[in-house]
């Protein structure tokens, strides 16, 4: 039993030690929580700068996606903008040979005047609506050549006529209000 009271005992001295050390550590803590009066407006300065950057970081973050969902809902609408006319002349672009088959029909001859009177409805009803739309003719008889909607397939001396003037229309042209769909194909005076 001896031999047990020897090992116990540096046991008992070291579990002494350590409370003694817990002791120690307890009566120190409560001196270094006192706050010193250098350190503690620093740190406590510190930590509103990180707050303000914080603030400051946010805001700019905040500021840069509006923008951002601004120039979206800018760009968006531009491109609303530029399709809808885009697909107006493309259709009006794809009607122009209907419109040229009615005229056509229009000029043959027929010794039915119903059938004619029908047709004449139909290609009026058409041509108002391509107007409403914004189509208008392009090409007539003595209007002066322009290259930027004529396009001069013939070529003609005629005194009557001035120069560089449209002396007969092979094909109208259209055009939706400063584009042009179809050049008209003329014939040019002088």
């Amino acid at each position: 039993m001896a031999e047990k009271n020897e090992r116990d005992k540096p046991l008992e001295e070291t579990m002494e030690e350590a409370s003694r050390q817990a002791e120690e550590s307890q009566v120190q803590e409560p001196r270094m929580k006192e706050p010193q009066t250098g350190e503690e407006p620093a740190r406590e300065r510190t930590e509103l700068e990180k707050l303000q950057d914080e603030v400051a970081a946010l805001t700019e973050r905040n500021l840069r996606l509006a923008a951002e969902y601004d120039n979206y809902r800018k760009r968006t609408q531009r491109e609303r903008d530029s399709i809808y006319p885009e697909a107006v002349a493309a259709t009006l672009t794809a009607l122009l040979p209907v419109l040229d088959n009615f005229q056509r029909a229009l000029e043959a001859p027929c010794g039915d005047e119903g059938y004619v009177k029908g047709v004449r409805m139909i290609y009026d009803s058409l041509w108002e609506t391509l107007k409403n739309m914004g189509l208008e003719e392009i090409g007539t008889v003595g209007e002066a050549f322009n290259t930027d909607s004529h396009n001069a397939v013939m070529h003609i001396e005629d005194d009557s006529l001035g120069k560089n003037m449209v002396a007969q229309v092979f094909q109208k042209g259209y055009r939706l209000g400063d584009r042009v769909l179809r050049h008209a194909m003329v014939q040019v005076a002088n």
